[in-house]
């Protein structure tokens, strides 16, 4: 996708818990563990971006957690899910991304890679596996997976 604005991109990670685990894939371009996730199209929602880059990467159909405000306006106003963490991160010395965090599930833990979004692995982490060092997840990555696994897991 090219990118929005040559300084910065709106994103979106997506922290999907099946029972005990939480699916983390080890990033093709970038050598390290990380979640489905993307940039949020000029086109779509957060949410919709987040649905549609679970099911490209992994091939999971999830549901997002968490409650959209009922409130009713008049006219286009929309509420959106808010999401459970935000964190702005930099992709290079001169472009950064703005990530919007979700949590979601899955009823299975039956995933595929598509032929576009290459990954070195995916694999389904129990909090035991998270804190293992020999995995080298970065310390955001666990923080928010270990977080999805408290809200979330069996």
């Amino acid at each position: 996708m090219p990118h929005i604005h040559d300084k910065i991109d709106y994103t979106v990670d997506v922290y999907v818990v099946n029972g005990d685990a939480v699916l983390l894939r080890k990033h093709d371009k970038y050598k390290m563990w990380l979640v489905p996730g993307g940039h949020i199209e000029l086109d779509e929602t957060p949410e919709a971006a987040g649905l549609r880059e679970v099911k490209e990467e992994v091939g999971l159909d999830v549901q997002l957690v968490g409650e959209v405000p009922q409130i009713t306006e008049a006219g286009t106003y929309q509420e959106l899910l808010p999401p459970r963490f935000m964190n702005i991160h930099p992709i290079s010395d001169t472009h950064q991304h703005l990530s919007l965090v979700y949590f979601a599930t899955s009823s299975t833990r039956d995933t595929f890679e598509s032929d576009h979004e290459k990954s070195e692995g995916l694999h389904w982490f129990t909090a035991a596996e998270l804190d293992d060092p020999s995995w080298g997840i970065q310390e955001a990555i666990r923080h928010y997976a270990k977080a999805a696994l408290r809200e979330l897991g069996a």
